[in-house]
């Protein structure tokens, strides 16, 4: 449909290209206000404990409209920083400064804020699982429109992992799939005949359908909104016949973190 899967690098510039002619437009009136030429120093502290992600994107907004600046990080990407901590130190032109000032903490702001609950997830998983690969924390695509890359680069710097990116990089059969198609055998009979050299993954809502999807030779099942009593049924039921698992439960993994381990073998997925 379109000509190509946009990367992390061209979805970077395109964010930068939006946010500064969304804000800034034709000309930005009040750093107008500021003498021309004028260079200046300025500094980013966080105002609360956070995660720190968006560093490409923050340093890109003001070296686009300013490529003398220099941006000099205190704080490591992925690094754990208190309310208080100076992250980092600008130097460039003011007008430019001012100009990319909302955007760029727009983007350091969102990113790091993703990050910081991700990892939040994750700690609360650490160690849950008795399986030596342990849990993963995983993503989803409901994220804010055109910001796809960002957040999902947010999520791993947060410590979890990538679910698929986008439509592209992956077959997940979801209900209305099923439904359209006749049924679970039949809707994975024409995922495999597409021979799409991408992962096939199909999402059941309750036993008995995961009980057909494994009938049919599901090797990838994601377990949707099943309750702890089901998913302990499942993996009984599983016996180890699909190789992976992402179970999405709302908060129930928050819960199960929280209580004595359970005995999973599976990798639950963020919600």
């Amino acid at each position: 449909m379109f000509e190509y899967n946009e990367t992390l690098e061209q979805a970077l510039r395109r964010n930068v290209d939006d946010a500064l002619r969304e804000d800034i437009g034709r000309v930005a009136w009040t750093a107008q206000l500021v003498p021309a030429g004028k260079r200046v120093q300025a500094r980013v502290i966080a105002k609360e404990d956070a995660v720190i992600a968006g560093q490409p994107w923050f340093e890109s907004c003001v070296v686009r409209l300013d490529p003398n600046a220099s941006v000099n990080w205190l704080a490591a990407e992925g690094a754990d920083v208190t309310a208080g901590t100076e992250v980092c130190r600008i130097t460039g032109d003011a007008r430019a400064l001012l100009s990319a000032e909302r955007s760029a903490l727009n983007f350091l702001q969102m990113l790091s804020g993703v990050a910081t609950v991700t990892r939040s997830y994750v700690e609360q998983i650490a160690d849950v699982s008795p399986n030596p690969k342990g849990c993963a924390m995983r993503d989803t695509r409901k994220t804010l429109p055109g910001l796809r890359q960002a957040q999902k680069y947010a999520v791993r710097i947060g410590g979890a992992t990538n679910h698929r990116m986008a439509l592209w990089d992956g077959i997940l059969i979801k209900e209305n799939h099923i439904a359209a198609a006749g049924g679970v055998c039949q809707a994975l009979e024409r995922a495999q005949r597409l021979d799409a050299d991408v992962p096939v993954q199909i999402e059941v809502e309750d036993l008995s359908e995961l009980d057909e999807a494994l009938a049919a030779g599901a090797t990838n099942i994601l377990l949707d909104d099943f309750s702890l009593d089901d998913m302990k049924r499942a993996f009984t039921l599983n016996a180890g016949r699909a190789r992976y698992w992402r179970c999405r439960a709302g908060s129930t993994w928050i819960r199960c973190a929280q209580s004595p381990r359970p005995a999973w073998t599976g990798s639950p997925a963020a919600s």
